[in-house]
């Protein structure tokens, strides 16, 4: 007898059966030959497809469950897809297995073909990774570049301040890390990050000595920023973010020519109508009072991973107090305005979904001290990102 040779297959039948009553493999496929002869004619006669290498091996695996038998069946071919469908109906038709009755239900028709095609972009893509020798000289000069650039990033003060160089008059101040290493890699070196929202004492200090641009995210909480660092140090220009937009992700045109649209820090407060407090030598204290430490003992984490799983799938977010009492629950989309609007401040969150860099943002403003999730789009934040 013939045999499909396993290069030739195309597709993959699949299927399962039940009969009431113990059998051997022999049964099963004398069954399918048998009982599928002369129903589609001499061209799509099983034993000669077999024979012509058309029809390959048959694999049969079998369970005994008390007096009944479960199986699986799997039937490789190389003709077409219509052919193929038509001999997955015909063996749905067996009645019999030996002597006992049974089912069988073709569970599906797998296109073998496909996976190998999956396997060799999968390959593929790797073994590009791997070429010596073979990349565009520009690319690699690029590359050096850019990683030349972002080494560059160091630390200011005791705060461990993200910064690129802070030798020159004037001062750019972002807002995390990201924002930092972008601009690095853009070629603006001048640049401090506060690690949040809340003004560290290191860039109050040297906003003393320096022309001072606070260059902020297209958002709410950019606004929230312009208020807060302006009433607590020296700063002389404002330049935002295009509306929806973070200074992270905007490509090196986009900061530049954001830059270059900077206005002066009373400009823009009054084009916004907003009442500036004049800046003191000392700090304004313009923080959220702190909620009480959170205990995150086992039985805590255990505590909240049942809040977690109860909540999974509701795309909402819960607010807990340090005593673990969930306060409030909010849809996720619309998680910073409620932040704002909310007269008590969670010490914790749980997320249903991924925790983006836009939602660690806003539970910094209000000096959330954990969050609590699944996934986290960024790590770079000082709240404790729970893992669950």
């Amino acid at each position: 007898m013939a045999k499909v040779s396993p290069v030739s297959i195309k597709y993959m039948i699949h299927a399962n059966f039940v009969a009431e009553g113990a059998l051997e493999k022999p049964d099963v496929i004398g069954a399918i030959f048998g009982q599928t002869e002369g129903l589609l004619g001499a061209d799509l006669e099983m034993r000669e497809l077999q024979k012509e290498g058309k029809i390959g091996r048959i694999e049969v695996d079998l369970e005994r469950n008390d007096k009944r038998t479960l199986g699986k069946i799997k039937v490789p071919t190389a003709l077409d897809q219509s052919e193929t469908t038509l001999i997955a109906a015909a063996i749905e038709t067996i009645e019999r297995i030996g002597p006992s009755d049974s089912q069988i239900e073709v569970e599906r028709i797998e296109d073998v073909r496909g996976s190998k095609r999956d396997y060799i972009l999968e390959r593929a893509k790797k073994l590009m990774t791997e070429i010596q020798g073979s990349t565009d000289s520009r690319s690699i000069s690029n590359e050096i570049k850019e990683s030349a650039k972002i080494a560059n990033i160091q630390e200011y003060g005791d705060e461990k301040l993200p910064c690129g160089d802070l030798t020159d008059r004037e001062l750019i101040v972002v807002e995390g890390r990201a924002d930092v290493v972008n601009l690095l890699r853009n070629g603006v070196n001048n640049v401090i990050a506060m690690n949040g929202t809340k003004l560290p004492e290191g860039v109050r200090e040297l906003s003393k000595n320096k022309i001072v641009t606070l260059f902020v995210d297209g958002d709410r909480g950019g606004q929230l920023i312009i208020q807060n660092v302006t009433e607590n140090a020296r700063v002389q220009y404002i330049a935002i973010a295009p509306d929806g937009k973070e200074v992270e992700e905007l490509a090196g045109k986009e900061i530049l020519m954001n830059l270059r649209k900077r206005v002066p820090v009373e400009e823009y407060l009054s084009r916004n109508r907003i009442s500036r407090r004049p800046f003191n030598e000392e700090p304004v204290k313009k923080e959220i009072s702190e909620n009480k430490a959170v205990n995150l003992s086992e039985e805590n984490k255990l505590k909240l991973k049942k809040l977690s799983q109860d909540n999974e799938g509701s795309g909402k977010a819960l607010f807990l107090n340090s005593d673990l009492d969930v306060t409030d629950e909010v849809s996720v989309r619309s998680l910073g305005n409620a932040l704002r609007r909310n007269n008590e401040k969670p010490s914790i969150m749980i997320i249903d979904g991924t925790v983006t860099g836009s939602i660690i943002k806003s539970a910094e403003e209000v000096n959330c001290q954990v969050i609590a999730a699944k996934n986290f789009a960024t790590t770079d934040t000082k709240i404790k990102l729970l893992s669950l």
